[in-house]
This record gives C-alpha cells, structure tokens and sequence, in this order.
C-alpha cells in the first residue's frame, strides 16, 4: 500500500468514526486514535456488506454504502464505549 492509499484510509476512517459517534448520544469516552481504528474498520467492513448486496456502485455518491458504514462506526464505537465502561468499574 503505498503512503497515499495509507493517509487516504487514516482520513477515510476519522470521517467514519467521527460520523458513527456523533450519531450515538451521550458522550462517548473512546481516544481519538481507537475511533479512527473503529472508523477504518467500520469503512472497510461496510464496503464489503455493500458489494455483497450490489449497491457500492451508484449513480453519484454512495448513499447506502457511507450510511452502512457509519451505522457500523457507531455499533463500532458504543461497543468498545461500553467495554471500555467495563473496565473502569471492576
């Protein structure tokens, strides 16, 4: 992969993990370097869930793909919220 494709997926994932948790409400207690791990996530996880429903390629914008992939960027970052919740209590 070259530096390009890696800032390119390091910008891509902040968007997308930003995005998921702004959508969760409350406030989230998650590091900015694991939100763009889970956005990173999320944004690769939701390409493939796209592909294999045939909508990743649209007229326009991809719609359903960047909302599949936030959906999974807040599922993503309420997830590792709440783990991380776990641990603070025991």
């Amino acid at each position: 992969m070259e530096i390009s494709g890696i800032l390119s997926a390091l910008v891509i994932g902040f968007i997308i993990g930003l995005l998921g948790r702004l959508v969760l409400p409350g406030r989230q207690h998650v590091p900015v370097w694991l939100m763009i791990l889970v956005g990173i996530a999320a944004a690769l996880a939701g390409t493939a869930i796209a592909r294999a429903l045939h909508v990743s390629v649209t007229g326009g914008l991809d719609w359903i793909e960047w909302l599949i992939q936030i959906a999974l960027a807040a599922i993503g970052v309420a997830a590792v919220d709440r783990a991380k919740a776990r641990g603070h209590r025991h």
